[in-house]
């Protein structure tokens, strides 16, 4: 049986922006100019919910690059910059019917995000809705990023929330370990890739779209 649930924490990319495929763009431009091939599939494996330092350290090592990272930093955030202007990004299915559901009925709501702080409230200012949340814990804020689960617990520090006064929605699978080593529960909504069985164990459910975690919000 869970606790009354207080509050409600959103991770953001894939999950309430859909920006996966800007990021996949990205690191296929980056990888593909050392004479890599790239695929979705070579993405949606390894990438997903990291942070990007993580990822560029992990491509430099994998592809035995010689590169310096925050340099290559840098040049990820221009050539998304870049796509977002020229595709746009936009909020995934139910995200300002599911933002204001909560507002109404007074949830607490974090946003925890691997992303930099200044991005993460540019997108959501963009999309009207950075007004909706309570706090916002970037990768910057906490010393291990996803899969750990520092980020989740911060936001319930932040919130000041128990773990199991909480809810997570997460897309990606480095999320669900985080949030299931935080002792969170949390709902997978899937992006670009169903979770694995595994992960699916240590989630309380996958979801089709957020619209549906109104649902789960009005029955319990």
């Amino acid at each position: 049986m869970m606790k009354m649930i207080k509050a409600v924490i959103f991770d953001m990319d894939g999950l309430l922006i859909d920006s996966e495929v800007i990021s996949y763009k990205c690191y296929k431009k980056l990888i593909e100019s050392y004479g890599y091939s790239f695929t979705m599939d070579d993405y949606v494996k390894d990438y997903p919910g990291k942070q990007l330092k993580v990822s560029l350290q992990f491509i430099k090592e994998h592809y035995h690059l010689d590169y310096d990272i925050e340099e290559k930093f840098q040049l990820f955030h221009r050539l998304e910059t870049q796509f977002m202007q020229e595709d746009g990004v936009a909020l995934k299915k139910g995200a300002k019917e599911l933002l204001q559901y909560l507002k109404n009925h007074h949830y607490q709501i974090a946003l925890a995000t691997s992303s930099l702080p200044s991005r993460a409230c540019h997108i959501l200012d963009m999309h009207h809705i950075l007004s909706y949340f309570d706090e916002i814990i970037c990768g910057s804020d906490v010393q291990r990023g996803k899969p750990y689960p520092d980020i989740f617990l911060k936001a319930c520090e932040r919130l000041n929330v128990l773990p199991s006064e909480a809810i997570v929605l997460e897309d990606s699978e480095a999320g669900i370990q985080a949030a299931y080593d935080a002792k969170v529960p949390a709902y997978c909504i899937p992006d670009l890739k169903q979770p694995g069985e595994d992960y699916v164990q240590k989630t309380q459910g996958v979801l089709t779209s957020l619209l549906d975690v109104i649902t789960i919000l009005e029955n319990m």
